[in-house]
């Protein structure tokens, strides 16, 4: 099952980066039809299969390109469906060995969810609403197949990392000291990644709602955008989803697309440095396990290339490479911060579970030295009354008793 969903992390951000790949070549509605391309299977590429799909369809005439990626897409996407329902499967049989039963039938309802959404992104001719929701739906999936990889690598791995050591440390209070920090620390960490985790899926939705209006270049010139924008921030228009027959190419105006590009902008800023302040921590941290310092160097590297891809998109206007790879990068960095999260508190458990198992020793040899004790007293009662039993037959033969 372990390798079953490693494959599936791997289809699934397939999927991801093919999504992408057919937004930005406006093939969205390559096919206008579901699930399968001008009623069949396959692109028509024939030339009577070609005449009969532009009869059927003759406000979409056949463009073999757009609709090979979007039919290349949905294959990718109807063999994840299908590993998916393996592992919850396989899930639901091994149930009595411990096997997570509860992630793998979310996944399969997200799945099921997901290929909803990718119909109603055709019938509803691409609906922005819709079509971020297909797009946060993938990282989602791509997420729980992630988190779930994780605990069975670690149900069949040994125990979680531990805190770093400093020192080799005597004194008892001292070490209960750092002990003390380092939970602290931990439970610190987990607040902030949990937070960081909220931040970077509100800026993956913003770059969603941003690429399915067509507003990835409605602002050209950095810093923020042209002179003047201050002048077109429309917040309420620009996310809201006018009435409209058809949504591709977008359906908003120039200042409701530069409000959605220039939230995103500002979104970036904030996660950036959000995660910057949050790798940096752990970094630096005597408390950090070595495992989470080699995390936060990955998610720094990745935050840092997201970025870079980010100001090439403006730069050198939507490079096709660049802004796919846009995509594939954010959904590394949400995965390296949730191997972030999933370490931390593994960290956790593990030092709960190691207190809840000193208390228990204590109290037992405490158990024990009260056990002793008792029975010091009752050997010293016993030697006691022996005494005693001994003096009260030697009395009667010492000088001045009956026989004096």
């Amino acid at each position: 099952m372990k390798k079953l969903t490693l494959f599936s992390i791997f289809l699934a951000a397939v999927v991801i980066i093919l999504g992408a790949y057919t937004r930005l070549t406006d093939a969205g509605l390559g096919c206008p039809d579901w699930p399968g391309c001008y009623g069949n299977l396959t692109v028509p590429l024939s030339e009577e299969k070609v005449a009969q799909a532009n009869a059927a369809y003759p406000e979409r005439p056949v463009e073999a390109f757009k609709a090979w990626n979007e039919m290349i897409h949905r294959y990718f996407a109807g063999t994840l469906g299908l590993c998916v329902l393996a592992i919850a499967v396989i899930a639901v049989r091994q149930r009595n060995k411990g096997t997570p039963v509860k992630l793998p039938l979310l996944l399969l309802g997200l799945i099921i969810f997901q290929a909803a959404l990718g119909m109603w992104t055709v019938t509803l001719n691409l609906l922005p609403v819709v079509v971020m929701g297909h797009l946060l739906g993938g990282f989602t999936v791509l997420s729980c197949l992630f988190v779930l990889y994780l605990r069975l690598r670690h149900a069949s791995s040994s125990q979680p990392p531990r805190v770093a050591e400093t020192s080799t440390l005597d004194d008892s209070e001292n070490a209960t000291s750092v002990s003390a920090n380092a939970k602290g620390f931990q439970s610190y960490i987990r607040v902030f990644a949990f937070l960081g985790l909220g931040v970077l899926v509100t800026q993956i939705a913003l770059g969603g709602w941003t690429s399915a209006n067509y507003a990835a270049l409605a602002c050209t010139e950095m810093p923020i955008c042209e002179t003047g924008w201050q002048d077109r921030i429309d917040i309420s228009g620009a996310f809201s989803v006018p009435d409209a027959e058809n949504y591709e190419f977008g359906a908003h105006d120039y200042g409701e697309r530069v409000t959605m590009h220039i939230v995103h902008r500002l979104g970036a800023v904030i996660t950036f440095f959000y995660l910057l302040a949050l790798g940096i921590s752990l970094l630096i941290s005597r408390y950090a396990a070595q495992k989470q310092k080699r995390i936060s160097a990955f998610m720094l590297l990745a935050l840092c290339t997201q970025v870079a891809l980010g100001v090439s998109n403006v730069a050198f206007m939507l490079p096709l490479a660049v802004a796919v790879l846009h995509n594939a990068v954010a959904a590394v960095l949400l995965l390296s911060l949730l191997n972030l999260i999933f370490t931390v508190v593994l960290t956790l458990k593990r030092e709960r579970v190691e207190r809840i198992e000193a208390q228990k020793v204590n109290a037992l040899s405490s158990t024990r030295t009260l056990q002793s004790a008792g029975a010091f007293r009752t050997d010293v009662f016993s030697n006691d009354a022996l005494s005693a039993s001994t003096s009260s037959h030697i009395l009667p033969k010492a000088p001045g008793g009956f026989h004096g």
